[in-house]
Order: C-alpha cells, then structure tokens, then sequence
C-alpha cells in the first residue's frame, strides 16, 4: 500500500515542489510550509430495530456501487461526530436520530475520483424516532433492515464497514 503523502507533489500555499519531511509530513523546498496527512472523519451508523434486524444500504455511486453499507458518511467541517452521524442518517434514510453513541474506529480509505481519502470510520449506535418514513435519498439506492443472522459480511463493500461488523456481530452486540 503506498504511504498517502506520496500524492502530494506541490506545496498549496506557494506552489513550489513538496519533499519528504518526515514519516508523517512533507515540506515545501521553496516556502517551508510543512504539510501533516491525517485521516478525515466519517460516520457509520448502527442502527436495530425491534425485530432484530439492522438497517443496511445499497450505495448508488461508487465507491462499492451496489454493494450493501450502512448509513453514514463524511464529517463536515465544524460539526461534531454525533452531528455528522445524525445528518447522514437524515440525508440517506429520512430517519430522525434521538439519540448517538459512540462505540468504536476504524481506519479506512475511501477512494474518491480516484483519489485515496484515508478516513477514520467513527461507529454509533443509532436510536431513531420512528422507521416509517424511511426512503432511500442522496447517495444511496434502497434503504432495508436485515435479519441480523441473514447478514452476509461480503455482501458489503467497504473495508472498514465489513471490519466493523463482524467485531459487532462476534462480540453479539447487535442482538437486542
């Protein structure tokens, strides 16, 4: 796997020629500017209902099109994790969230455009008002809850995704 920082040449206060720092930065030759790669925050949301079944995705845009996922997505700027996971939720399902907690990370890349996004994957257990308006919206194709002993692992197409499933689904965390 190539290091992230290789996909930065030129420096993006002055435009001169980046060269390696350290491990971890690039440092411009020109104006000195010192460049630190660190992962973008993104959101999953896990959420169950009473029947025991959780709520999954199908992605309508690559990366992963057509593949199962759950919903979430990209923290934006100046909004917490909890504030990301509740927005996407609401983007990509019409589900309200009452409530986010946290539980775990995960690192992922996400590749956008060709580009390699390094994201930090922030898992929450969701608790939604009521599920019966969901629709599938924005990025997503169908919206549906699954039997928790029907999920099939490989069915989804996120690395980070998959990972954290199967802690939940090993550990039982997903059975009411």
């Amino acid at each position: 796997m190539r290091h992230p920082l290789e996909q930065f040449i030129y420096c993006p206060e002055c435009g001169g020629k980046f060269a390696e720092h350290n491990g971890k930065s690039k440092k411009c030759l020109q104006c000195g500017f010192t460049y630190y790669f660190n992962p973008s925050a993104a959101t999953v949301a896990i959420i169950t209902n009473e029947k025991n079944e959780l709520l999954v995705t199908r992605r309508a845009k690559d990366p992963c099109k057509d593949t199962l996922d759950l919903p979430g997505g990209f923290v934006d700027s100046f909004e917490t994790g909890e504030e990301g996971v509740i927005r996407e939720v609401k983007e990509e399902t019409g589900l309200t969230v009452i409530s986010a907690e946290y539980l775990f990370s995960l690192p992922n890349i996400y590749v956008y455009s060709g580009f390699e996004v390094h994201t930090l994957d922030l898992f929450y257990r969701c608790r939604v008002k009521s599920t019966e308006n969901m629709a599938a919206q924005d990025d997503i194709e169908e919206s549906m809850f699954i039997p928790i002993d029907k999920i099939n692992i490989d069915d989804f197409g996120l690395t980070s995704v998959k990972r954290g499933l199967k802690m939940l689904i090993d550990n039982n965390f997903l059975n009411l």
